[in-house]
């Protein structure tokens, strides 16, 4: 979600997916495995899937009350071990993708902080990127670079003042080619502005793309990253 608890209309679009991908017989675990990937690939960070993860947090507490209790009565050894296995797997994905969230927000902060992209994080990250990352960056360039430098050269922005962009900001790569995967049938896709480039997408296939080519196809979730 976008901040917080987000618009109705985000809320209505997360429980009808949350619907759709229990008719399909996909599991939280698997949704959270894909939102993984797609983080994990993603040159710039994508959407944080608030729903998603509150529910995985949800099923990791009653995973490990059920460790504990199976534990302390004694349950069959192999019993336990399943279940500590689902657990396990479940804390891994949860927190590589968390973690990888926050590499990126470190990475790219003073970006994220200018556009749009800073309503793809959770309240949680946002507080993060502000306090911790941005305004301590900022602190400790000024008191130990910036202020030392000739006028015109003490921007964390731009290499100088006659800079017309902030040249100094680093940005995600869109053109990196990325391996993806399609969920369904997309058909004929237009790759670049012209019409040039045109690829027909077949459901299940796998492609190596860029990145902003299909960036709309992984934000409306039609494509997987692998």
């Amino acid at each position: 979600m976008a901040s917080g608890s987000g618009s109705g209309s985000e809320r209505w679009s997360e429980d009808l997916e949350t619907e759709v991908a229990m008719a399909m017989g996909t599991t939280d675990v698997e949704l959270l495995k894909r939102a993984w990937r797609n983080e994990k690939a993603a040159p710039e960070i994508l959407q944080f899937e608030a729903a998603l993860v509150l529910r995985a947090r949800e099923q990791i507490q009653l995973l490990e009350e059920t460790v504990e209790e199976f534990t302390e009565n004694g349950v069959d050894d192999l019993v336990v071990s399943l279940y500590q296995m689902d657990l396990d797997r479940s804390l891994f994905l949860l927190r590589s993708y968390l973690r990888i969230r926050l590499q990126k927000i470190e990475k790219y902060m003073i970006h994220i902080s200018k556009t749009n992209l800073w309503n793809r994080l959770s309240e949680q990250e946002q507080r993060f990127a502000k306090s911790r990352c941005t305004d301590i960056m900022e602190k400790h360039l000024e008191q130990s670079v910036l202020s030392r430098l000739p006028y015109g050269y003490q921007s964390i922005l731009k290499q100088s003042i006659s800079s017309e962009e902030d040249d100094m900001v680093p940005e995600p790569q869109l053109d990196t080619f990325v391996f993806c995967k399609t969920k369904h049938a997309v058909g004929a896709f237009q790759l670049d502005d012209t019409g040039d480039e045109i690829v027909d997408l077949v459901a299940d296939d796998l492609y190596v793309l860029r990145y902003k080519s299909i960036r709309g196809l992984v934000e409306s979730g039609r494509i997987d990253l692998v």
